[in-house]
């Protein structure tokens, strides 16, 4: 355990309309949320530019995942966190 709590892995995921989801953790929590925030990057580009291919999201390594290598920390997900860019980001203008 961390200073966030227990370390949660997903167990499934539901595309649902736009960038949204239904996770389900291995906690038994299931949460609603926006990928929107964390779709940023090259890595991402075609995961934003094709809903096929975020429709083709899927489960690796205990958490969300696209065959082109992308996937996002369960704990973002699950804790709510700010991806790794956008903290990177507002360190560089401060």
């Amino acid at each position: 355990m961390d200073k966030l709590g227990p370390r949660v892995r997903v167990r499934a995921v539901k595309p649902l309309e736009g960038f949204k989801v239904l996770v389900s953790f291995d906690n038994g929590a299931h949460k609603e949320i926006d990928l929107d925030p964390y779709l940023r990057g090259p890595v991402f580009d075609p995961i934003r530019d094709n809903p096929i291919v975020f429709r083709s999201i899927k489960i690796a390594g205990g958490t969300i995942a696209w065959d082109n290598g992308a996937d996002i920390d369960p704990d973002v997900l699950y804790y709510g966190l700010k991806p790794a860019w956008m903290t990177e980001t507002e360190a560089a203008q401060t």
